[in-house]
């Protein structure tokens, strides 16, 4: 048997390891286009490598998928985040699980989980070919493939398996439409907000811990982290509120509002009622050096507490005591209901993420088999399945390679 894997990524590598795993006398190949290999496992978490997520229940781990999250409860039944750790343990790599659930080699080396790969890779006999770009997948008969790459070669398989990635560039997308496969239209998922020219850019590098940020005239909101950055606002609560809202702001075309309550879930009555019963604690100070975050047990930047003031025009002269209620109320909702308007966004070059890609409706999630073309196999990106930030997207890469190797390496048995 021959298997042919068009992809060098997480997905690929791990459907190619485990087609040999399953089956020692196949022939395993692996495609890959360019002349690099993991990519993204080699910058992801800041060259940290995100392994999995620490979630070790699949009803709550499958919440974290905003297009196929139904379909991840049966796939993460054969492969799960707990497998994950352990096999990659197994073979060396220690792991560690930071407060968030996200998981990182000890490490702290995305080259950690290469190396590993490229190890048990090489153990199994996979033949690795770079600079091999797929131009067409042809059927032949006995349900046999004929695959013409670009430099004319063309080799001929037993099975192949689909683990391009997302980018409707490289992803091979449309010929799997022209071999009948119904092809969500991609469109970024994991990306960064975009406030051309807005100061609070100046503050590029300042963090918040615990924001909350909510798209007007939808019902997206998240919570969690937020990083201002030179271009607008990135974060994980920002990464998980395009993630969720990636097909409704594609058709926003990027440009809307989103609201910012810097506080988190202290909403306005709240924070108006901390002022009152705080009031001897603050009157006699200056509004600009005091920033009142400590005793609502949050933490505003100093230098994000000092734009607050300028933003609302408070005189740094001033003290609590003698603000007017105008001035009062535009600082209340200055943290509570900050607006900023969004125009674009960016992406993470190679760690781009869409959601779309082939249909969930035509593979068969027992074996990751298309129900199109028999022999023909899914695995990572290109499915249409996507997670949030966290470990997720791995771990999908991961159970889909896995159940796509065993299930591409398995012998039919013939009828008598």
């Amino acid at each position: 048997m021959k298997i042919v894997i068009i992809g060098g990524g997480a997905g690929g590598f791990f459907a190619a390891i485990h087609s040999g795993l399953a089956n020692p006398q196949a022939e395993v190949i692996l495609l890959e286009k360019t002349n690099k290999l993991l990519s993204k496992v080699r910058i992801s978490g800041g060259g940290r490598c995100n392994v999995t997520n620490n979630c070790p229940h699949i009803s709550e781990m499958s919440k974290n998928y905003p297009r196929g999250e139904h379909q991840m409860k049966h796939l993460l039944h054969q492969f799960m985040t707990t497998d994950t750790i352990n096999w990659f343990e197994k073979r060396g790599v220690k792991l560690k699980a930071e407060p968030d659930g996200r998981i990182f080699p000890v490490s702290d080396s995305s080259e950690s989980i290469i190396d590993c790969l490229l190890r048990e890779s090489k153990k199994v006999g996979v033949k690795i070919m770079l600079n091999s770009d797929v131009l067409a997948i042809n059927i032949l008969a006995d349900n046999m493939f004929a695959l013409l790459l670009r430099n004319q070669e063309k080799i001929t398989c037993d099975r192949v398996i689909i683990a391009t990635g997302g980018s409707p560039k490289e992803s091979g997308l449309e010929w799997l439409k022209n071999l009948g496969h119904q092809i969500i239209p991609p469109v970024p998922s994991l990306f960064t907000f975009n406030i051309p020219h807005h100061p609070i850019t100046q503050l590029m590098g300042t963090s918040v811990s615990n924001i909350k940020a909510k798209i007007q005239g939808t019902k997206l909101e998240e919570e969690g982290a937020i990083l201002i950055t030179h271009w607008g606002l990135s974060g994980p609560a920002i990464l998980r509120l395009s993630a969720w809202g990636a097909r409704a702001l594609h058709e926003m075309d990027y440009h809307f509002k989103v609201n910012i309550n810097w506080l988190g879930r202290i909403k306005e009555d709240e924070l108006r009622g901390f002022f009152d019963q705080h009031k001897n604690n603050f009157d006699k100070k200056l509004v600009s050096n005091c920033n009142p975050s400590a005793l609502l047990h949050l933490t505003i930047p100093n230098r994000l507490w000092e734009f607050f003031i300028e933003k609302t025009a408070i005189p740094i002269h001033k003290k609590w005591v003698e603000l007017s209620k105008v001035e009062k109320n535009r600082l209340i909702n200055v943290l509570v209901n900050d607006e900023y308007e969004v125009k674009g966004k960016t992406t993470f070059k190679e760690e781009f993420v869409t959601c779309g890609g082939v249909a969930l409706s035509d593979i068969d999630l027992r074996s990751m088999e298309s129900k199109k073309i028999p022999h023909l196999y899914f695995a990572g990106e290109v499915i249409d399945i996507d997670g949030i930030t966290g470990g997720f997207n791995f771990q999908a890469a991961w159970t889909t390679g896995y159940i796509a190797g065993n299930s591409a390496a398995k012998i039919e048995k013939k009828p008598l």
